[in-house]
């Protein structure tokens, strides 16, 4: 923590040009938010939250910024209010009252993030240095304490919003029931764990009606007897794969992998290393893509805005098909059907197989992030170096999206057929929130 502060303190003030009366352009560095979001990513890596949970954080964390940027700029920018589930007001910015907005939901930000899921005070020690460099910057007291008010306005009423999701309700909701019949999904090792999140499916979505809004096909039915059978070709094709993996295909598996908890055994001695999941691992490119863009301190919230709540109705639609037909993983069926030392490239998450949730959205992040930045549009993703993995160039977001359900079939972890299903119902989950919201003036 002390490091990253030290860091963010050294580039702002670069970023500020050093005068000590430019608050506003200290405070308008884009830098300065996608800084924060990554904080807040350190923050849900470092609790293990699983990449459900932490689509959560991220979505209230953006909303409460975005709404701060709305009511401050509203010219370009439209509330939510009324256009999302159950948010039906946000309050407008004081009149006559001077606010930084950008330092404002900078603030409402950090509250939501921490305060949707875990303790409030995870991100303190980040806040209060912003709140240090903002008065070094020559920001006046009485902005300084309406931007705070404004930021605690704003956020009060998007928590509040966000207790009404369910999410406390699935906190005491019953375990999943494990059915070791031919064909359901069973824990899985190392970890045998137990299914991850299985009511989820009865969150509140942003933008969909409900969960079931887009219900994919049934998968192919379980069929280890034939060999012509479809499903057996899907699990040959999967241990195929695995038993013959370029060092290519071994790259953009491990690149795409994003287990946030992943349990590793050597003999006896057993530990856990932890990585950015799914929805981290797309947050962090959309700041590589607002950098890129050069997008300024409004549209960067915004992009991260729309990314967050796509993957989140994304994960929606996702686990309600997920605990419908809680079909079997692979390694499942190979090490029984096949081979009983089999073990997949990558470790297989705690949840049945179909449909994928990083391809599903990985699918809806791409649509929402070409809506802002276009398609076509080349960025390198440098978001695996921190953990050792070289970086990867794509040509659009989309492509991005694609390569991903290659990385699940190589991992072992999913069916082909699965990922390709989950690519065109993500896309459906980004196209209606491209379609509904109206975000941009």
């Amino acid at each position: 923590m002390r490091i990253a502060l030290v860091a963010l303190a050294a580039i702002l003030a670069v970023s500020a040009c050093n005068k000590k009366d430019d608050y506003k352009q200290f405070t308008s560095d884009p830098y300065l938010y996608a800084r924060t979001v990554k904080e807040l990513n350190n923050v849900v890596m470092g609790n293990n939250f699983a990449p459900i949970v932490a689509s959560r954080n991220y979505l209230y964390a953006n909303i409460a910024a975005y709404e701060v940027i709305a009511a401050g700029f509203p010219d370009q920018y439209q509330s939510l209010a009324g256009q999302v589930n159950g948010l039906s007001t946000v309050p407008a910015a004081p009149a006559g009252e001077e606010i930084d907005f950008h330092f404002a939901s900078i603030l409402a930000f950090a509250r939501l993030g921490e305060a949707v899921t875990f303790p409030e005070g995870s991100m303190k020690g980040y806040i209060d240095s912003i709140k240090n460099l903002v008065k070094e910057h020559g920001m006046p007291n009485r902005v300084f304490k309406n931007s705070v008010a404004f930021a605690d306005t704003v956020g009060k009423v998007i928590l509040a919003w966000s207790k009404k999701d369910k999410y406390a309700e699935t906190r005491t909701a019953p375990k999943y029931t494990v059915i070791d019949t031919p064909g359901r999904w069973v824990p899985t090792p190392p970890m045998y764990a137990q299914a991850l999140e299985p009511h989820w499916r009865l969150i509140r979505p942003v933008v969909m009606d409900s969960g079931s809004l887009f219900t994919p096909p049934p998968p192919p039915p379980f069929n280890m007897t034939d060999k012509n059978s479809r499903f057996y070709q899907e699990v040959l094709a999967v241990k195929n794969a695995g038993d013959s993996l370029t060092e290519e295909q071994k790259h953009i598996a491990e690149f795409w992998d994003d287990l946030g908890t992943r349990l590793n055994v050597s003999g006896h001695v057993m530990f856990m290393t932890k990585k950015f999941s799914p929805p981290g691992h797309w947050m962090n490119i959309v700041g590589i893509a607002g950098k890129k863009a050069k997008a300024d301190f409004n549209t960067t919230v915004y992009a991260y805005t729309k990314t967050a709540i796509a993957m989140f109705d994304a994960f929606i639609q996702c686990w309600d098909e997920k605990f419908r037909s809680n079909l079997v993983r692979p390694e499942t069926v190979i090490r029984k059907y096949m081979d009983a030392e089999w073990t997949p490239y990558l470790q297989t998450p705690p949840f049945p197989e179909y449909t994928c949730g990083h391809s599903t959205v990985s699918a809806s992040a791409a649509e929402a992030l070409t809506s802002v930045f276009g398609d076509n549009f080349a960025y390198t993703d440098t978001s695996e170096l921190e953990f050792g993995i070289k970086n990867r160039s794509f040509t659009s977001f989309r492509q991005a999206a694609i390569e991903n359900n290659w990385a699940r079939f190589y991992g072992g972890i999913h069916f082909h057929g699965s990922c390709i299903v989950s690519t065109e119902y993500g896309i459906k989950v980004g196209d209606l929130i491209n379609r509904r919201l109206r975000m941009k003036k």
